[in-house]
């Protein structure tokens, strides 16, 4: 049994990595599928997947924003604050909306994704690692500290440079809008927003860097 129970309005740290840590986003077409399907699938309604699917035939150049019934999402699951997808694993922080909105945002996601990337590599059987992890982000500064650990994950871990465009982190610094997640909650706490938080960010994933590589020879020796 879950011990974490979801309370509707607060912040949520949830994890997940493959089985064994395979890896589980291979190239783009997976990152851009997971992508998809955290827009598609966070409403309370089902069916916006396969009524993408059958748009995208009659308009297969089309991008998401151009799908006129994701304009109109009447119930929303989750909000998203950050993200990071990593090739063994990914990082979302979420405000829960409804009535245990991330047990069944999640459950829907991890199904869809799933049968997907088996479909895709003709293999069966369990992607992720079990339940995913879930941590309650009970203050604020823990929730700012946390939207840097997650925004620049890729860095923190050692992954090349380019796996930051799939995270929230270029939304975060005014590169990209892809509307994915809501910013304010942070970026509001800044004075000058993008570069004030630009150098937070830049200032505490050095740090946590750092430590994590510390912890690793530590446990080496």
């Amino acid at each position: 049994m879950r011990k974490i129970e979801f309370a509707i309005g607060e912040y949520y740290h949830i994890l997940n990595r493959g089985v064994d840590k395979r890896i589980v986003f291979n190239d783009e077409m997976d990152y851009r599928r997971f992508l998809l399907s955290m827009n598609l699938l966070n409403d309370e309604k089902d069916g916006l997947m396969a009524a993408w699917k059958d748009f995208r035939k009659y308009r297969p150049r089309a991008r998401l924003w151009d799908f006129p019934k994701l304009k109109v999402k009447s119930k929303p699951l989750v909000e998203f604050v950050a993200y990071c997808l990593n090739p063994n694993h990914y990082h979302l922080i979420v405000r829960q909306l409804r009535e245990k909105g991330i047990e069944k945002f999640m459950h829907k996601l991890g199904t869809s994704y799933t049968h997907y990337f088996n479909n895709r590599n003709e293999r069966t059987g369990s992607l992720f690692q079990g339940k995913f992890k879930a941590v309650h982000i009970n203050s604020n500064s823990y929730l700012l500290y946390l939207s840097a650990y997650v925004n620049n994950n890729h860095f923190i871990h050692g992954y090349k440079n380019r796996e930051w465009k799939y995270s929230s982190l270029p939304d975060y610094f005014g590169i990209r809008d892809s509307k994915i997640c809501n910013k304010d909650v942070i970026l509001s706490q800044f004075d000058y927003r993008f570069d004030e938080y630009k150098d937070f960010v830049m200032e505490n994933s050095l740090y946590m860097k750092e430590k994590k590589e510390l912890e690793k020879l530590l446990l080496e020796d």
